[in-house]
């Protein structure tokens, strides 16, 4: 009873394994720059979510004299050359420029994901011919590409977003390879495939949901390389003329930026602010996420 006694207490000191998403939350939570970011994006979303509702004020209307520097006749961040208020344009081109951060990012990631595992599964003659492809937009001069396919089938919001999420998916294509390369040799993998799973079946439940993590962390970061992809865009005149989002504000005053530079280095701020707050989060995922780094 004593041997007993003394087996019992020492199982109950003996610290409990903690759940794998717990684990990564309490990584991610101790990296403070990463919390930070998270709560300075959420403002955001929801500032470009909401603020047009609680401040209805149509961005393209001209409801002042131009150039009406910020804080002046009550207008919070001023008015640009036609004397649009700066300030609704902020909040109605921060959904704009999130949705097609957001949207380009899955279709990279669909692209990226569909390419890297059927070369990295299958391998082979299917690897060579889906890698040469991917080589062949690696090598392409991402903007120039897209300033052409925005210049071919017209500067519409769709066709930005589809010029975006079709120059950015070969990253996220040779992490998924690498991956999956690494993974279809483990045991569990062979354990499954003698079980008499399908190619299919391997693939997206069994090697896809361990091969996620990098993924994860690449398709955060691909969402603020795709706000400055559309930025860049807009800056060139290349954005759709009706539509309002941060790169369109730039671009829009970008030849009055020495007589009223509010106007550019506004929605310049937001972008930089968002984009940091991105690039801030894919780290803390990357350090949450990564096995060798967790608290054992």
């Amino acid at each position: 009873m004593a041997v007993q006694r003394q087996m019992t207490e020492s199982d109950s000191q003996t610290p409990r394994a903690q759940h794998p998403l717990r684990e990564v939350l309490q990584m991610f939570v101790g990296n403070r720059a990463a919390v930070v970011a998270s709560v300075i994006l959420l403002m955001i979303v929801l500032a470009a979510v909401f603020g047009p509702m609680l401040y209805p004020t149509d961005p393209f209307e001209m409801v002042w004299a131009p150039f009406t520097p910020p804080g002046t006749d009550g207008f919070i961040l001023g008015t640009d050359y036609l004397g649009r208020d700066m300030l609704s344009g902020l909040l109605n081109g921060g959904r704009v420029s999130l949705t097609i951060g957001l949207v380009a990012a899955l279709m990279s990631v669909f692209i990226g994901i569909s390419f890297g595992a059927l070369a990295g599964f299958y391998r082979g003659v299917v690897e060579e011919v889906l890698m040469r492809i991917t080589e062949f937009f690696q090598v392409l001069p991402t903007l120039l590409f897209s300033m052409v396919i925005v210049a071919l089938f017209g500067a519409s919001l769709t066709v930005v977003t589809i010029a975006v999420g079709i120059v950015s998916w070969t990253a996220v294509a040779r992490i998924t390879r690498a991956e999956f390369l690494r993974i279809r040799e483990l045991e569990y993998v062979t354990a499954s495939r003698a079980a008499g799973a399908s190619n299919m079946v391997l693939m997206t439940r069994v090697i896809l949901p361990n091969a996620l993590p990098p993924i994860i962390v690449q398709a955060a970061l691909m969402v603020g390389s795709a706000i400055l992809f559309e930025a860049g865009l807009a800056f060139l005149g290349l954005s759709d003329p009706n539509v309002v989002s941060w790169g369109q504000i730039i671009g829009s005053n970008r030849t009055y930026i020495l007589d009223a530079g509010f106007t550019v280095t506004i929605p310049g701020l937001a972008i930089f602010v968002t984009v940091l707050s991105i690039s801030l989060i894919g780290d803390g995922l990357n350090d949450a996420l990564n096995p060798k780094l967790r608290r054992r």
